[in-house]
């Protein structure tokens, strides 16, 4: 199924040249919705993970370095094509060259419930309008290899599988177990959501799933991240707010502890990525 193609303009390249995230996601259309993964490594964790490719796009010179993905990923899909362009049209790709010289396209999965994504889960880590997708990317890589066990994402975080989120994650985004959470389900513009409504239903939800709660933000009634009774939760969710606001009112007074980390030489707050992968090693089971 190799397809030589002369130009970007090329229809069947719409995946990769025109369409934006919020055009590949297809909410109202799910069923055809779509994701981009970059770089060899990343596309053969999404094939290990059970997604179903549906075409690959790469230079001539990457066929062979790349035949076992390639291979691999006709086995999921025989029917996806490899399509191969010059470098000078690829090059004309918005971030092509942090791509490592592969793109592929999948079908996006339906998402599982909240329940079925922590039924076995101890640590679970619960993001509030992280509107950043290097933070998302950066957290779920932190979130798969410290200890983690699902991630929720609220109706105004923004898309794990937005292009750049799944880059930095290093495609551990495809590793981790991860859904939104919140009854309004996912917000088409998460620019204008509220970021504390989730809350509402959420938080009860997590209760009665038989988690405690613990959101990280200063205030005068924080406990220590080294306090012994968060490790002693035998079912617990972190929850992190956005840079900049940090966690809603609403999120704080509804959570079980509200948590702070220990800083030296007056720094009072660290990058949500940083602070996540702290209290992710903190308090690993």
């Amino acid at each position: 199924m190799i397809v030589r193609v002369d130009t970007l303009d090329d229809p069947r390249l719409d995946a990769y040249a025109r369409l934006t995230d919020v055009q590949l996601r297809s909410r109202l259309e799910p069923e055809k919705g779509l994701f981009i993964a970059e770089s060899g490594n990343v596309i053969e964790r999404a094939l290990e993970a059970g997604m179903q490719p549906l075409s690959l796009l790469m230079e001539e010179k990457w066929l062979d370095a790349l035949r076992p993905v390639i291979e691999r990923a006709a086995a999921a899909n025989p029917d996806a094509p490899v399509f191969v362009a010059p470098r000078a049209e690829l090059a004309k790709l918005t971030g092509f060259e942090l791509t490592r010289g592969a793109l592929a396209a999948f079908r996006r999965p339906a998402l599982p419930s909240v329940a079925d994504v922590v039924r076995d889960a101890r640590r679970v880590a619960v993001l509030e309008n992280v509107t950043n997708h290097t933070n998302v990317g950066a957290i779920f890589r932190s979130a798969a290899a410290l200890g983690m066990d699902a991630v929720l994402v609220t109706p105004s975080c923004y898309d794990p599988l937005y292009r750049r989120a799944v880059r930095v994650s290093m495609g551990t985004v495809f590793q981790i177990p991860w859904t939104r959470i919140g009854e309004d389900g996912e917000c088409t513009d998460p620019r204008k959501a509220t970021s504390g409504a989730w809350a509402t239903a959420g938080i009860p939800l997590l209760r009665e799933l038989g988690f405690a709660t613990a959101a990280f933000a200063l205030s005068d009634d924080s406990v220590s991240l080294d306090d012994p009774r968060l490790a002693a939760e035998e079912r617990l969710a972190l929850v992190f707010g956005t840079e900049g606001d940090g966690l809603s009112p609403v999120t704080i007074s509804g959570c079980d502890y509200t948590v702070r980390i220990p800083m030296q030489h007056g720094v009072d707050s660290l990058n949500v990525a940083a602070a996540s992968a702290v209290a992710f090693w903190a308090l690993r089971r």
